[in-house]
């Protein structure tokens, strides 16, 4: 009888256990299906951002895809695309960044019209900071120049600004100071600046700089946009 009882209890925990691991699998079949759902559910909202190039939105659901489900087919899917996607949101993040380093502005100023474009320098940074400004004045024309610190720019003579732009040669722009004393750097080829900033990314100036010395001024001015700065009114 005991010996019956005995078997019977083994028989019992052992169905128990089964049971048990029968449950768990199952459980972990549903907790993959429901996984597998959600991932596909996302890389489906994914595609269609792909295909309306929302490359922002796409890259910030398909890295989600790819970290919270990184063994489902649907992650699997998405990485095939995730890079270019990657490529295309970062250079909109990038493009946004360099179009809100130009400020432009207009009024009048010294009894005229103006228009200004301007931006500050990459390097040097801080208080060190070099501005460059395209100006568009009725009286004085159009201008492009540095303006920096009170101790402004120094220059020989000729007085000459080394400018890069890009990864081109450097190309020798005719430069002046001001008489009155600004800080200011005046280059007076401004059309031949102009037409070549307008395609670059970078222009670096090698300039002169009353009590710093020689020094490299690095603009990134690929966010300019030429339809901002505005043309004097006929008069």
């Amino acid at each position: 009888m005991q010996l019956r009882l005995c078997f019977t209890a083994i028989a019992m925990l052992a169905l128990a256990a089964c049971s048990g691991e029968d449950r768990a699998v199952q459980q972990r079949a549903q907790a993959q299906a429901a996984a597998e759902a959600a991932a596909a559910k996302d890389a489906a909202a994914y595609q269609q951002l792909v295909a309306a190039q929302s490359w922002e939105i796409a890259q910030s659901i398909g890295r989600d895809v790819v970290r919270k489900y990184p063994q489902s087919a649907a992650a699997g899917q998405v990485r095939q695309s995730l890079a270019e996607v990657d490529a295309k949101a970062n250079a909109q993040i990038d493009a946004r960044r360099l179009t809100a380093l130009w400020a432009y502005q207009s009024g009048m100023q010294s009894g005229g019209e103006q228009h200004t474009a301007s931006m500050y320098s990459k390097e040097p940074a801080g208080a060190q900071q070099v501005r460059l400004v395209l100006r568009r004045h009725a009286a004085w024309g159009q201008s492009v120049y540095l303006h920096g610190d009170a101790q402004g720019f120094g220059c020989g003579k000729p007085c000459v600004a080394n400018v890069r732009f890009d990864d081109a040669a450097p190309l020798k722009l005719e430069a002046t100071i001001p008489e009155g004393g600004e800080p200011a750097m005046f280059i007076e080829d401004d059309k031949a600046f102009l037409s070549r900033m307008d395609a670059a990314q970078r222009v670096a100036f090698e300039i002169q700089r009353k009590g710093a010395g020689r020094q490299t001024v690095v603009f990134e001015v690929g966010g300019y946009d030429a339809s901002k700065w505005m043309q004097l009114r006929k008069p």
